[in-house]
């Protein structure tokens, strides 16, 4: 319930905002507004304003919306109201009409980001976790730990780093930019760092997901390899563990933190045979011995060994909040980051350097929509945030149907003088409904494929 109710809530949010830029600046501009509808479909409710004679309409399928003007080419117009009519707008008129929509979709985002900044959300701290075997961060000598406090693009001066999700942030946007990265690593805060580079540049990123931070060999800040709650009848349980036993050593191998302990369970079982570890820990300060036996699962092919129960405490958390001014600038810095990391994306998808199945539909949406309405109102904004930016830079895309479309019928029309013919114009727009439904229908099937593991 509570993910349909996040979804509802997200999606009629920014479609309103969206439409509500095209209406605003049509009002402004003195172009008369028919209907303003959030949805499309039978009206589930509907009111006609007096003054305006504006409907005000919310539709059954909450997918989508529409500003419906007052135009010439979609029936008649009396003499006395032509002035009012979209069509009879001077070029800059309908260009600022056509661009409110994405750009309060942009505006959205920078007020949301903000506000959290302001806010302020608790955010795990920059120390890392041991690194994935055989990965970028192990070649680079990470050994699990270590505080990042800087890091900075080759040739270029560090920034500081606060929180994990900014370095996950930071490691995403180079690995995408195939641009290597220096981190410097101590040993806690205010202590000396060294330096090392990670090789980004030779990441594969054809799949933006849980797998690129895999091959990176930086997944999640440390934790303390504690043991949390347990399935009754999984391999943790029949082995004797309890909930807050502490793994001291596994088979002799001294564990330092959660991410060793999850990698050695993992590898039990890798030929898909079960294989008994031997498991010193630590309960109600005494140390005890356990023989357990993690179950072979297979998973995307592979085989992986489970005990069945949350390995790893809860990592070091710090919160900070920003001033009006600071806090408004860092809304605007992430909106530009996300959409420029979304074209980039973008463009890889279409020359093939990154794979079609990053897309996403409204499924995994209503997923994510669910998941961070769970997690706290702060990351629900975040969600939010996201999402106004996604809706924002797709709908600038070059894409006949959509704004960006219409926004370069009106360049070809400053340069040539006149507008895009009617013949073009239908074909055009026929040919972008077939691209967005095949769009549309490539993200449903990779929800469903994931849905089905």
């Amino acid at each position: 319930m509570l993910t349909i109710l996040a979804f509802l809530v997200a999606i009629g949010l920014l479609i309103a905002v969206h439409e509500y830029g095209h209406y605003r600046v049509a009002v402004a501009c003195g172009v008369k507004v028919l209907r303003f509808s959030v949805g499309f479909g039978k009206p589930l409710w509907s009111w006609r304003s007096p003054r305006s004679g504006t409907e005000y309409v919310v539709g059954m399928l909450p997918l989508g919306g529409y500003v419906r003007m007052l135009d010439e080419r979609e029936g008649s117009v009396a003499a006395a109201e032509r002035h009012l009519a979209f069509n009879t707008q001077r070029l800059r008129v309908r260009t600022a009409i056509v661009a409110a929509g994405p750009a309060a979709n942009l505006l959205l985002a920078v007020f949301l980001y903000a506000l959290v900044s302001w806010i302020g959300v608790p955010q795990p701290q920059p120390v890392l976790s041991t690194p994935t075997p055989a990965s970028l961060a192990e070649r680079a000598g990470v050994r699990g730990g270590e505080w990042v406090v800087a890091l900075a693009r080759v040739d270029q001066p560090p920034q500081a780093i606060e929180s994990f999700s900014q370095l996950r942030w930071e490691l995403t946007r180079a690995a995408l930019g195939q641009q290597d990265l220096r981190l410097w690593l101590a040993s806690g805060p205010g202590e000396p760092g060294r330096e090392v580079r990670l090789e980004l540049s030779q990441v594969d990123v054809r799949h933006v997901d849980a797998s690129l931070l895999r091959q990176i060999g930086i997944e999640a800040p440390w934790s303390a390899p504690l043991l949390g709650q347990l399935t009754p009848e999984g391999a943790a349980a029949t082995a004797g563990l309890l909930a807050a036993d502490r793994v001291l050593r596994v088979d002799g191998q001294p564990v330092r933190d959660a991410a060793q302990l999850r990698q050695l369970i993992r590898l039990s079982a890798a030929d898909g045979q079960p294989r008994t570890q031997r498991w010193q820990i630590e309960r109600d300060a005494r140390q005890l011995e356990l023989e357990v036996t993690p179950r072979p699962e297979q998973i995307e092919g592979l085989w992986v060994g489970r005990i069945g129960a949350f390995v790893g405490a809860a990592p070091e958390m710090a919160e900070r909040s920003l001033g009006p001014l600071e806090g408004l600038w860092q809304g605007v810095v992430r909106t530009w980051e996300v959409s420029h990391l979304s074209l980039q994306m973008i463009g890889k998808m279409l020359t093939g350097q990154a794979s079609l199945q990053n897309l996403s539909g409204p499924i995994t949406i209503a997923d994510y929509a669910g998941q961070s309405a769970a997690l706290g109102f702060t990351s629900y904004l975040l969600f939010l945030a996201l999402i106004s930016v996604s809706l924002g830079v797709l709908n600038l895309l070059p894409l006949p149907v959509l704004d960006g479309g219409h926004l370069m019928y009106y360049l070809w029309e400053a340069v040539t003088g006149r507008p895009v013919p009617d013949a073009w114009m239908d074909g055009l727009q026929r040919l972008g409904i077939v691209l967005l439904l095949g769009i549309m229908s490539l993200a449903i099937f990779n929800d469903i494929a994931r849905l089905l593991g």
